[in-house]
């Protein structure tokens, strides 16, 4: 056969297949940013399986210090999206967070990740929360992210916020570093960074999820600048993204191995514990990605309640019709 002719009916065969395309078409960079932790499971799994890879995207993730540094990197179009936690997005777009941006930020929350899974881990020698008087609690900004809830499980327990003291760490990974080397006395801790501190002998004071309906917790978040030059990579980001926790979800004894390659430090039984807390079918990550109103209500509401400006209004922080677009390209 005529070599032309070979290559047309190599081309044919590929194009019935659907392959052509997919190798054809590049996969397009996107930058994504998110605090250390088995939570990144999904993104894990998703490049290892080329889940994201189909969708046409090829995300890199970068692993934050903090939300400060965050906010500065989502602010300069450092990265193109980020994983952190709804309450961040409320406090930049109102002008409160505690990083120094050059201007107002335009963010934007997309999808939502998970109810955030917070427990308030405290030394093995504290039992009450009237023990907490006068111990030391850290936080990753006092203006953003869980820093409410903390105060939330403090009122409801008749503990004023002068009576503990403040201090400003970082990220979950390093309060939980400090936690371990007994430089502060609690913090609140998402999973399975409890589920670390638990197995050093540290203890659950209480769950948000005890005291809290719903809660917002992990999403994704970009800026408005950023989406509608990107909006479709983002997309496919999500998608690939939705993807990954479905597979994830069905594959239980790659979902341990990645996490035992992926964190450092932790053992089989470590990560199964992660794995289990991280999908489980209620109280896991969310498998449609959504953003529930409930759970914004109560951010607002805690924010409100503690910060004492008054939020109330989803529509400045949440593109509504996003996640729905973006899972219709599948």
């Amino acid at each position: 056969m005529h070599r032309r002719t070979v290559l047309k009916a190599g081309t044919a065969m590929l194009a019935t297949s659907g392959l052509l395309g997919m190798s054809a078409r590049a996969a397009e960079p996107l930058k994504v940013t998110a605090f250390a932790g088995a939570s990144n499971l999904p993104i894990w799994a998703g490049l290892e399986k080329g889940l994201f890879a189909e969708q046409g995207i090829a995300p890199t993730l970068e692993i934050t210090p903090g939300s400060i540094q965050l906010a500065k990197d989502l602010f300069g179009g450092k990265v193109d999206l980020a994983l952190t936690a709804f309450d961040n997005t409320v406090a930049y777009v109102e002008g409160v967070g505690e990083a120094d941006l050059e201007g107002p930020a335009d963010f934007v929350t997309l999808f939502g990740i998970d109810d955030g899974m917070l427990s308030l881990m405290v030394e093995p020698t504290i039992s009450s929360f009237v023990e907490l008087k006068g111990k030391t609690l850290s936080v990753d900004a006092m203006t953003t992210g869980f820093a409410f809830v903390t105060l939330e499980m403090l009122a409801r327990n008749s503990i004023a916020q002068k009576d503990v003291n403040f201090v400003k760490v970082g990220g979950g990974a390093q309060r939980l570093e400090a936690l371990l080397k007994k430089e502060q006395n609690g913090t609140l801790l998402n999973s399975p960074l409890d589920l670390v501190a638990e197995s050093k002998g540290y203890r659950r004071l209480l769950r948000a999820r005890d005291i809290l309906p719903a809660y917002q917790g992990i999403s994704a978040t970009t800026s408005r600048r950023t989406l509608a030059a990107k909006r479709a990579q983002i997309a496919a980001f999500t998608r690939g993204f939705q993807q990954s926790v479905a597979w994830v979800a069905a594959n239980r004894e790659d979902g341990i191995r990645i996490l035992t390659e992926k964190m450092r430090g932790m053992d089989r039984t470590g990560a199964e514990k992660a794995y289990d807390r991280l999908l489980h079918p209620v109280e896991g990550m969310f498998r449609d990605l959504r953003i529930d109103p409930l759970g914004v209500k109560t951010v607002l509401d805690l924010r409100s309640r503690h910060s004492g400006k008054a939020v109330s209004d989803p529509s400045k922080y949440i593109d509504a019709g996003f996640l729905s677009e973006a899972l219709k390209g599948a």
